[in-house]
């Protein structure tokens, strides 16, 4: 299995299948995704920008094999892309409210295209990017981490999966991302990748990050990766494995937002 990065321009998948993502380009910050091929279980990131000054980002992993979830999966990637773009597209658009609006039309899609449960953590994000601020949401997913001057900072699970109740709500929290700060998601096959029985887990997902400078989010995600492979000796064969990371480097402009 080989690592991919994702670049801009590749052709659209076949259809019935998530679309394939383009990464924005962003004023004074980058988003990259890497992740190992192929695809096994029902890993879904997704990039769109919402307006001039707002790009939204995503990372769900829904239950079950691609075989079994790919539906589920492609009607969660539109709705995203969809809803995401209506609810952010306004300048003065309260970003708390349509985070949290995102999260309920992410959890119906995921029970209607399910017919029933399918658990599906989900972290996703609004980067507004003349104050360097994102507002999310983390539905039991695996905590996003934030490194700036102070360390790496936990973002913690602010509601349950989707996928599991019909009237899910997640809180919306905003954090800010200075000059040189950057924002780390792994997914759950990140955290439980296991070498004899010892799973790499997040403490050295952390380690790693702290002790990593890079302010190139396709270098941060690739390393990331490429460490976690030496610690299981083996690319995983049982789990997607994907890493997101959103950097602002040190020299970021801090120009108010328009």
């Amino acid at each position: 299995m080989a690592l991919r990065a994702l670049f801009s321009g590749e052709p659209d998948p076949p259809p019935r299948e998530p679309v394939q993502a383009d990464v924005p380009k962003l004023r004074d910050a980058e988003l990259a995704v890497v992740y190992y091929a192929p695809r096994m279980g029902g890993d879904l990131y997704d990039f769109i920008r919402v307006n001039p000054d707002r790009v939204l980002f995503g990372l769900l992993d829904v239950a079950g094999l691609l075989e079994e979830n790919r539906n589920i999966v492609s009607a969660a990637q539109a709705t995203f892309r969809q809803r995401g773009a209506a609810l952010f597209a306004k300048d003065d658009v309260n970003e708390a409210e349509a985070i949290i609006e995102l999260c309920l039309e992410l959890n119906k899609t995921i029970l209607n295209s399910a017919n029933g449960v399918r658990p599906c953590p989900a972290f996703a994000g609004c980067f507004r990017e003349g104050l360097g601020t994102v507002c999310y949401f983390n539905a039991g997913h695996t905590p996003g981490l934030l490194r700036d001057q102070t360390g790496v900072t936990e973002l913690p699970a602010t509601g349950l999966p989707l996928g599991l109740f019909s009237h899910t709500v997640s809180e919306a929290n905003i954090v800010a991302l200075p000059p040189g700060a950057a924002l780390l998601l792994v997914s759950r096959g990140v955290a439980e990748a296991k070498c004899e029985g010892t799973e790499f887990g997040l403490e050295r997902v952390k380690e790693y990050f702290l002790q990593n400078k890079a302010h190139n989010a396709n270098e941060l995600c690739h390393e990331l990766l490429t460490q976690m492979q030496q610690f299981t000796c083996t690319p995983p064969t049982d789990n997607d494995v994907t890493a997101l990371a959103l950097v602002r480097p040190a020299d970021a402009a801090t120009t108010a937002s328009r």
